[in-house]
């Protein structure tokens, strides 16, 4: 008996992690993502305490490795320059703030595209725009015209999934904005920038401004903030983001003009509201959300990755150990996984909290209860259990690749 047929929407992290584990559970997955091709670039993502073990459990601990950033460590300066602070990358065992496994988002997305590309149908350039579930099965319509038939349907397309909405209901009722902006893009390493990352905050305003290595010496990863009560841009409207950008930025200092200034030639530019997305429960029938799409932690988190890795093993492994069985493969993926997502979202709440603009004049803030503060960052880093899933099928690591002319044909990207 063939394995189930479960579609993937998504094919950034979360989606091509999936697809990993699915496989080698004994799953046919096709993977469809809206853009014509994998996004390059991106911000930088890090891999923390239980992720890295998730890595080393795909087989692709070298891969990822050899794709890092290698960033040194973090210095936070003034608005001359100066240094303040230092942290280390191998700080805390590699898992600081700078966490010793760093690599930009579409560097990752590559390696886990590549891992799975054999054995996995992507279809790029399409989307669903239809979905209908019954007690076996799921029909979907990709906007290309393709009507087909699942097992199980999984949402991996994140903070602004088009899946969720669709099944779940509409994004207002999960997002939760947390009072940050973030934009990143890549500019020139006209800056001397090397193999440290350089951060200037302005507690006076709650902005900041800064540069960090991409493993290219050529080029560097520019990442400004700043804090908005309320956001209303379309998140497609990089016009629009432009502008915002250029007007909140206004007078910061530092080395934001010139940052600045390669703002209209940035080929990756990406804004976006600091987000969070809280939901009940993350599955409907055979529907069920993993990522960003279902528990977006926030970049303020440096968990996002961490959550979608490790959900896609469990979520993959649960499924498996209950035969495929949705409504039990569902709940076990939920109960393993619900604690460890809330510590992380707290972190990331946290972490707004603590840029939040004080002014000249504002008391200072009090002292944070670090022995508690320590227990949180266990939590969100190793608190959880990794079952081995023994009596499961596991074809290995390399087993998603499928021999020349055997599994899903991956089909050609297309508009």
């Amino acid at each position: 008996m063939s394995g189930p047929r479960v579609l993937v929407a998504g094919a950034s992290i979360a989606g091509p992690a999936l697809a990993h584990w699915l496989r080698r559970r004994g799953a046919e997955v096709t993977v469809v993502e809206r853009a014509p091709a994998l996004r390059p670039g991106g911000q930088a993502v890090d891999a923390r305490g239980v992720t890295k073990e998730v890595i080393r459990r795909m087989g692709l601990d070298a891969q990822v490795r050899a794709a890092c950033t290698d960033t040194a460590g973090a210095h936070a300066v003034d608005a001359d320059g100066t240094v303040l602070e230092t942290h280390r990358a191998d700080d805390d065992g590699g898992d600081g703030y700078i966490a010793d496994i760093e690599i930009l988002r579409g560097d990752l997305s590559r390696v886990l595209h590549d891992d799975t590309r054999d054995g996995v149908e992507y279809v790029f350039g399409d989307r669903i725009v239809e979905l209908t579930q019954d007690a076996d099965g799921v029909d979907i319509v990709l906007a290309g015209g393709d009507r087909r038939r699942f097992d199980l349907v999984i949402g991996a397309d994140g903070l602004h999934s088009a899946l969720r909405a669709m099944v779940f209901g509409p994004r207002e009722r999960f997002v939760h904005h947390l009072g940050l902006v973030l934009a990143f893009y890549s500019v020139p390493n006209e800056f001397g920038v090397d193999s440290w990352l350089i951060d200037h905050q302005d507690p006076g305003t709650g902005r900041s401004a800064g540069l960090r290595p991409t493993g290219d010496p050529a080029q560097v990863m520019a990442v400004l903030s700043f804090p908005a009560a309320d956001f209303d841009v379309d998140h497609r409207d990089v016009a629009a983001q432009k502008d915002l950008l250029r007007e909140r930025m206004a007078g910061l200092g530092w080395e934001t003009p010139r940052i600045l200034a390669h703002l209209d030639d940035a080929p990756d530019f990406y804004l976006d509201q600091v987000a969070q997305v809280v939901m009940d429960r993350w599955s409907v029938g055979r529907v069920g959300l993993l990522g960003d799409a279902a528990f977006c932690p926030s970049p303020m988190s440096g968990q996002g990755t961490g959550l979608a890795l490790v959900g896609a093993y469990l979520l993959a492994g649960e499924l498996a150990a209950a035969g495929w069985d949705p409504e039990a493969g569902f709940a076990g993926y939920e109960r393993r996984m619900r604690a460890f997502v809330e510590a992380n979202q707290e972190i990331g709440r946290l972490h707004v909290e603590s840029l939040a603009a004080t002014g000249p004049d504002a008391p200072p803030a009090p002292e944070p209860d670090m022995e508690a503060m320590m227990e949180l960052a266990g939590r969100a880093i190793d608190g959880i259990e990794l079952p081995d899933y023994a009596g499961v099928p596991d074809s290995g690591p390399g087993g998603s690749r499928s021999p020349a002319g055997s599994g899903p044909r991956p089909s050609t990207p297309h508009d």
